[in-house]
């Protein structure tokens, strides 16, 4: 009799094992991971203690990268190899880049742009890789094994180009990706468990959650309904490039004004960029700042400060008024607007917030990290360690369709339709002994394929032929979790079928891709080589730890002789820590055991006599 599997209401179905998954915000200016410790997400910090992680890559000379602060101190000496804000690149062609930037950039108008760098072309993909390996070994190095997977949140209105790069990125990165989790799903999910006695009260009752997403890059504002343990997003919208990186831009050009600077070469913009967002960031808690750019000297206040933003908010309030209309909800439904991003710190920003929607909106949670936990209670959920988590329904942000005759758009999946979804319809032939056709996937909101953005094509052939309009071509749309697509065309009468994954032209581009697979064959014994070292290196460390709270607890246990032979060993697994030699560190190791495995023992006997103290022969019986 075949036996099936049971656990308990909630539980994984091997409660005794613990999978390790974690959460990435993969920001434009910080990046950051969290994982989930009994019950609660938390933040995973570096080993100087600092949770955020600055989105900023440096490549050297002899092939050094150098990732976070260390490279974030490198951007005004080499400004041009020190890549910040690459996400603002992720998915978009040269073309849609038209912010100013330092770089000297690569390709053709309709592809990804790529860096020239000392070390070669980087494409933004192996920009962002580079920032998840550092994360994935962080999270690795704290939580002592390797990840089963990870969810790595996205601005709810990246596209599929931006969605796709994303987990191109992640798989460069060595990253099991569980799922790309919309931004606003992830705050509200970490705020929907943070607020659990707020929702007792009206378990069965609708609420309305706005969460209002600005980072240092992107936009977004999303409606979600919280309804019987499912959160349903409503509608969304906001813009991919839109952010912290505009105030201080708009910080920049009143510092130049005043300053007379009228042109700056690649230093001095990244400079400016500094100062900018010291200014920025100091008036969230000053009325006025002195500031300094170029030799002048000056001062900027907040009132000055306020008018100078007052066009970003606007667009941002607009936003949110077509989010609203979008979702068929009134302002005064809304139970409760989460402020997430880093920008929301600009006082200004949080008082238009709450004069739009009326009410104080809910800041709690530090708006650096929400996302990030909510990733890290997703994470946790698909790994299998929770099982009662709520259900999430992410919808597309932009609507999705094929090209007709006449270059129209015919929309087969309109923006904010709930994901995973499917959708088919069908089409015909236009001419007489049509024998194949070609489908051309598109998307955006407006009529012309020339106003939209295209995705991918392909040809279904072996068509019979018919007179026009005979043939009966089923086209259908499917969409995952992850808001990645596929589609595909049959014809009904002869069940020819083709098909196509969408990966956009603007995710790894097939040179790309050779150079960075025959990169990794070339590689792979020296990267072998990295991790054993790196994992050498963690063991000891945490042998050297438990064995200083031992000392600290029971050092009295050992005489001084003992004691002292324990601490050389000690000191000498410390020196070969600083060095790159796995087999100095193992046999640092065994020697330390010698010694640690002595105390070990006379800690054990300690606690069994304490134990067996003052029982008698009736107490076993």
């Amino acid at each position: 009799m075949a036996l099936l599997q049971i656990a308990e209401p909630g539980q994984s179905t091997a409660p005794h094992q613990h999978r390790l998954a974690v959460g990435i915000d993969l920001g434009t200016t910080h990046s950051l991971v969290a994982t989930v410790r009994s019950g609660q997400p938390v933040i995973l910090k570096d080993q100087q203690d600092r949770p955020l992680l600055p989105s900023v890559v440096h490549y050297g000379a002899n092939d050094l990268v150098t990732v976070g602060q260390a490279a974030r101190d490198k951007a005004v000496q080499d400004p041009v190899n020190t890549i910040v804000s690459v996400k603002r690149f992720m998915g978009r062609s040269l073309a849609d880049v038209k912010f100013d930037h330092p770089y000297q950039l690569l390709g053709q108008q309709n592809d990804m742009p790529a860096f020239m760098t000392t070390q070669g072309r980087k494409t933004p993909v192996e920009i962002s890789a580079d920032l998840l390996t550092h994360l994935r070994l962080q999270a690795e190095a704290s939580l002592g094994g390797e990840l089963m997977g990870a969810v790595i949140t996205v601005p709810a209105y990246f596209d599929e180009a931006q969605r796709q790069a994303t987990r191109d990125a992640a798989k460069l990165a060595g990253l099991n990706v569980l799922r790309l989790l919309n931004e606003p799903t992830a705050a509200a999910i970490a705020y929907g468990l943070d607020q659990a006695d707020h929702a007792a009260a009206s378990n069965d009752a609708e609420r309305i959650q706005v969460v209002f997403d600005l980072g240092g890059g992107t936009f977004d504002v999303s409606v979600l309904r919280m309804h019987q343990g499912v959160y349903e997003v409503l509608a969304t919208g906001g813009h991919t490039a839109l952010g912290g990186d505009d105030i201080d831009r708009l910080v920049g050009r009143w510092l130049c004004q005043h300053a007379g600077v009228v042109s700056l070469g690649p230093s001095a913009q990244q400079a400016l960029s500094i100062e900018s967002r010291r200014v920025k960031e100091a008036l969230s808690d000053h009325q006025s700042v002195p500031v300094s750019f170029n030799e002048w000297r000056g001062e900027l206040d907040r009132a000055t400060f306020d008018r100078l933003v007052e066009p970003l908010i606007e667009r941002c309030l607009a936003v949110c008024k077509r989010v609203m209309r979008d979702a068929r909800r009134k302002v005064g439904q809304v139970s409760a607007v989460v402020l997430v991003g880093g920008s929301t710190r600009v006082p200004r920003v949080a008082q238009a917030v709450e004069q739009f929607f009326g009410q104080k909106p809910l800041c709690s949670l530090d708006p650096d990290q929400v996302v990030a936990l909510g990733a890290a209670l997703s994470a946790d959920q698909l790994v299998g360690n929770k099982t009662d988590g709520a259900l999430l329904l992410d919808v597309t942000p932009l609507s999705l369709g094929l090209e007709t005759m006449g270059g129209l758009v015919e929309r087969i999946i309109p923006r904010n339709t709930p994901i995973p979804a499917a959708r088919q319809q069908e089409f015909t032939t236009y001419k007489d002994g049509q024998t194949a056709m070609l489908i051309h996937v598109v998307q955006g909101e407006r009529d012309m394929v020339d106003h939209c953005r295209s995705l991918g094509r392909f040809e279904l052939r072996g068509i019979p032929p018919m007179v026009a309009g005979a043939a009966r071509i089923e086209v259908n749309f499917q969409i995952d979790a992850d808001g990645l697509l596929s589609v595909s065309a049959q014809e009904k009468t002869s069940g020819i079928q083709s098909d196509i994954v969408i990966k956009p032209s603007y995710g790894l581009s097939e040179t790309d891709t050779s150079r960075l697979l025959t990169e990794g064959f070339e590689n792979a014994q020296e990267d072998r080589v990295k991790r054993s070292l790196f994992e050498t290196k963690i063991e000891a460390e945490r042998e050297l730890m438990a064995l200083e709270q031992a000392l600290e607890e029971d050092g009295s246990l050992l005489d001084e002789q003992e004691r002292s032979q324990l601490e050389d060993s000690m000191q000498a697994v410390m020196s070969s820590l600083s060095g790159e030699s796995q087999n100095a560190i193992e046999i640092a190791v065994v020697r330390l055991k010698s010694h640690s495995n002595s105390f070990a023992a006379v800690r054990m006997n300690r606690n069994i006599n304490q134990a067996l103290k003052g029982t008698s022969v009736k107490d076993w019986r």
